[in-house]
């Protein structure tokens, strides 16, 4: 008798030294739940519950090189030695569920220095508790945004050793892949987009220099990154504006950044200005995906919400891993749902909730 085939979803895929089991991630989300950036047992509880609900990659939320990097006062830190210890008892656990801990590292640039969504993603002045933004260009991302500082070269290198340092202790804190965050109107974002970088040095003008960021940021993690560990790249695909980043910028920076040692991009789009149109329904940001993946593998995000959906992304070629979010806070536990109504009766169970394997 022949065994039905494993759905796509739910093979193996090799990454230098790591195997993912499955092709589901969680992707990074914000929680905006941190004191002084240390991760606590919100955290705790939000990422193993998805590990063990049986997606291969569980990734941290946007986690901040430096203070000034922050989202929010709220958000998760890697900027002192402080913070590995919390995150070792996270990577643990993931860990042992035959799941990966994976760190996202981000400087969010001229968008920091807000309140929570729930209170608004209201700006914070630093005479109550805020500071001064940083960006390539003195450009407000909003008229109800900070104008922030123009970074100076001095500055810039500054940033660069903080994502290099945040690399070795995320390596410390025992996660096995790390993710850049280069998309959603972020640092490495805004020196890339010609709509927020406005600079006349050598990190503005010319795609090359609008790049120049993003490549020596790549440069240092990668000087203390092991080879034998993944490192990936979350883009915004497009600018979704006039003037903007396009998807063909896109290919372009996937053919280089695969020779800086990055292994895939993480294709979602928008958020370097306000003013986006963006037509957002079903898998619309998959065709980016699947562009990028001409040049190197890619990840998928964006209103992927069912089993068939994300299984036919992978099978008909269109990226090589499913990032989900939303879909993911309704259901920490859809991978074991997916398998099961895509036939996948093999898909491991926790030995704790195998009793509710069989729903008949």
């Amino acid at each position: 008798m022949t065994s039905a085939p494993i759905p796509r979803l739910f093979t193996a895929f090799q990454l230098r030294s790591l195997t993912l089991k499955n092709r589901l991630v969680v992707s990074p989300m914000c929680q905006y739940s941190s004191e002084d950036g240390f991760a606590n047992d919100w955290h705790f509880v939000h990422l193993g519950s998805r590990a063990v609900g049986g997606a291969a990659l569980v990734f941290t939320e946007a986690t901040a090189v430096s203070p000034e990097g922050r989202i929010s006062p709220q958000d998760l830190g890697i900027w002192k030695d402080e913070h590995i210890t919390e995150l070792q008892k996270i990577t643990a656990f993931i860990s042992s569920h035959d799941s990966i801990p994976g760190m996202q590292l981000a400087h969010a640039g001229r968008k920091a220095s807000v309140t929570e969504p729930w209170n608004g993603d209201k700006l914070i002045l630093p005479a109550d508790g805020g500071w001064k933004t940083l960006a390539p260009s003195a450009l407000p991302f909003s008229d109800d945004k900070d104008t922030p500082a123009e970074l100076t070269t001095a500055d810039i290198k500054r940033i660069i050793s903080d994502f290099k340092d945040a690399a070795k202790r995320a390596l410390a804190a025992g996660f096995k892949i790390l993710e850049l965050h280069g998309a959603h109107g972020y640092l490495i974002n805004e020196f890339l987009s010609p709509l927020s970088n406005h600079r006349t040095d050598n990190y503005g003008g010319s795609f090359d220099n609008r790049m120049r960021f993003l490549l020596e940021v790549i440069d240092a993690v990668r000087s203390v990154w092991p080879q034998e560990l993944p490192l990936f790249l979350r883009i915004s695909a497009s600018d979704w504006a006039d003037g903007g980043w396009t998807i063909e910028d896109s290919v372009q920076l996937a053919t280089i950044v695969k020779t800086r040692g990055i292994d895939l991009i993480d294709c979602s789009s928008g958020g370097v200005v306000s003013y986006a149109k963006i037509v957002a329904k079903p898998g619309y940001q998959v065709p980016f995906a699947e562009a990028v993946r001409k040049a190197i593998p890619t990840g998928a995000v964006g209103i992927i919400v069912e089993p068939k959906q994300a299984e036919d992304i992978i099978a008909i070629g269109q990226a090589d891993l499913i990032f989900m979010a939303r879909e993911l806070l309704r259901d920490p536990y859809f991978p074991l749902r997916a398998a099961r109504e895509l036939g996948f009766t093999e898909m491991p169970w926790p030995v704790q909730y195998e009793r509710a394997k069989r729903f008949k």
